[in-house]
């Protein structure tokens, strides 16, 4: 059997055995098609050599995409992720081919991840006019995003039956499909509940766009509901009223979220299951960004 019909197979698998998301098999298929034309022919797997794949990662480092930029490691190791799943994947089918474990991940630089201040986000809520009903919506879009680190995808697809304001807590589906349970500050839960007591719609969406354009028939609420692109230029708006320089996007707030936790001394394993990291070492990330809390040990404990 060729590698097309095993690279096919492969991706039903993650579809229907392991119920990945249309995104992450959307982007399998496009990192192991690459490496399909990059062989040039229907190789059988079991000539899949280490130096084979030696070359496709010289390919890749040298690959000049349509905007004329090259691949970033970080995305060449996306790639040989997917490789390695799919030599795995191989593997567990008695499919003889390279041991996955053979393939090494390019290092890549530390990642250093942006934060704000507390006064800098209380800059930012001040600077939303809350005479108007949009504005009600996108504080209380700023402060949930703040008091419960969502990633911008969870925040979007938020419906009003979903969110108990009394309990101040709910569930949501992360990366991966995983379920987490997610808390509301009192603060939030007060912005979201002004925000909905201001609607006269019954529709699913808890945060709908309500700007120009939009057609008072509209019976959909699916047409209403606020996209990725949307809540980025609210929290971006935001802070450019606030007068802060800095690049402010929704993970920015999710950064802020995770760090002032650490900071206040929660342990990095609570973090990790409030933010919905798979692995630890994601979580680690923001450990650098408490020094505060680092200096205070130090302080008390060297003499």
């Amino acid at each position: 059997m060729r590698i097309s019909k095993h690279i096919k197979d492969f991706l039903e698998y993650l579809e229907i055995t392991k119920n990945r998301s249309e995104k992450t098999i959307q982007n399998y298929s496009h990192y192991l098609n690459r490496f399909k034309e990059f062989l040039g022919e229907e190789m059988d797997p079991k000539n899949i050599s280490l130096q084979k794949v030696n070359n496709y990662r010289i390919f890749l480092n040298r690959f000049i995409g349509d905007g004329g930029k090259t691949i970033g490691i970080k995305t060449q190791n996306f790639h040989l992720i997917a490789l390695r799943a799919f030599l795995k994947y191989l593997t567990k089918n008695d499919i003889k081919t390279l041991a996955p474990e053979k393939i090494e991940l390019a290092k890549i630089p530390e990642r250093t991840i942006e934060v704000i201040s507390r006064e800098e986000l209380d800059r930012i809520f001040a600077a939303v006019d809350k005479a108007k009903g949009q504005g009600r919506r996108d504080l209380a879009i700023l402060k949930t995003l703040y008091s419960t680190g969502l990633r911008v995808s969870e925040l979007t697809s938020l419906n009003r039956d979903q969110v108990d304001l009394k309990r101040r807590e709910f569930m949501v589906r992360g990366k991966g499909k995983k379920p987490r349970i997610i808390f509301l500050s009192k603060e939030a839960a007060e912005e979201i509940d002004t925000y909905i007591k201001l609607r006269d719609d019954n529709y699913d969406p808890l945060f709908i766009n309500t700007g120009k354009g939009i057609k008072e028939d509209i019976t959909d609420g699916e047409k209403r509901r606020l996209s990725r692109v949307s809540i980025e230029n609210i929290v971006r708006k935001y802070a450019s009223k606030a007068g802060i320089i800095k690049k402010v996007t929704p993970h920015t707030l999710r950064h802020s979220y995770a760090t002032e936790l650490l900071i206040n001394g929660a342990d990095i394993r609570s973090v990790q299951e409030m933010l919905g990291h798979s692995s630890i070492t994601t979580t680690q990330i923001y450990t650098h960004l408490t020094d505060k809390k680092l200096r205070e040990v130090h302080d008390k404990y060297h003499k």
